[in-house]
């Protein structure tokens, strides 16, 4: 079993899976590490090649742990890790990027995103990405978590930015109004965290529903609406091998016009601007 081959294209012409795998809250349970392990090389296998994590999961202790669960695969995956605000002026974007690639065990990232905005002016920071590109640290750079407002700031300072990690769910439909088909424009792809809200939309009656007529979970059902979109891939958190099997298979859920409807109802899309929301 394999995912779709379905991906997504950054600006830079480079195409990402759309279906990748999320690392927030791994490697806080020392007894789940085995477990979290198998399910990233599951995940791997089955064609989920993006990993996301950050310096601030665990404290730096996700990075560990992804960089065991690649080694000997590095050429397999695309790497995507996040620099923390407080630390992203020109010389400590360097310096963090330097201390996440020792972490995790590899001689450069794929895609390094400032995690969300800070105090520090994006000249600063974009300044400290160009120079981890020329030093070969980093391939390409990104956001997480950047309104319409700072995206258009973003874009008046450097036209490189790939992606934009944000808050995007059934439950969480605020960028559909101005954000997305801004980035849309602009062709810089949306990498949606908690595609399924952490589990908190479960127990949807509407998304229940239309997984019975799938012969699949609501959280699939979740999951196959957030990737119905060109231009957005998802990175939902598996800890355990049978969550990833099952993530995987929603990658080739085709919902119908039905379903969408259906969905729509009980998550109405919005009719006005609202603030991106974060977890």
């Amino acid at each position: 079993m394999t995912t779709s081959a379905r991906s997504v294209d950054m600006p830079s012409g480079d195409s990402i899976p759309a279906l990748g795998l999320g690392t927030w809250y791994f490697a806080e349970r020392a007894g789940r590490r085995a477990q979290e392990i198998a399910a990233l090389r599951l995940g791997l296998d089955l064609g989920m090649t993006l990993i996301d994590t950050a310096e601030m999961y665990a404290d730096g202790a996700a990075e560990e742990l992804v960089g065991e669960a690649i080694a000997g695969r590095r050429d397999e995956v695309f790497l995507v890790d996040k620099v923390l605000p407080h630390h992203a002026t020109r010389s400590g974007t360097v310096k963090a990027c330097q201390a996440s690639l020792a972490r995790l065990g590899v001689d450069h990232i794929d895609l390094y995103l400032l995690h969300w905005r800070g105090r520090i002016p994006f000249e600063e920071t974009i300044a400290g990405f160009a120079d981890l590109i020329e030093a070969g640290l980093i391939r390409h750079w990104g956001v997480s978590n950047l309104d319409l407002d700072d995206m258009r700031e973003l874009t008046t300072v450097s036209d490189g930015c790939q992606t934009n990690q944000i808050l995007y769910n059934p439950a969480r439909r605020g960028p559909e109004y101005d954000l997305i088909p801004w980035l849309t424009e602009q062709s810089i792809p949306v990498m949606a965290y908690s595609p399924i809200e952490q589990g908190r939309l479960l127990d949807n009656p509407a998304l229940d529903k239309v997984a019975r007529r799938h012969n699949a979970t609501a959280a699939q059902i979740a999951l196959a609406w957030v990737l119905r979109m060109d231009g957005v891939n998802a990175i939902p958190r598996a800890a355990d091998p049978e969550h990833v099997r099952q993530n995987a298979a929603a990658a080739d859920i085709g919902l119908t016009a039905e379903d969408i409807a259906e969905i729509d109802a009980s998550f109405p899309a919005p009719t006005r601007p609202r603030p991106l929301e974060m977890l």
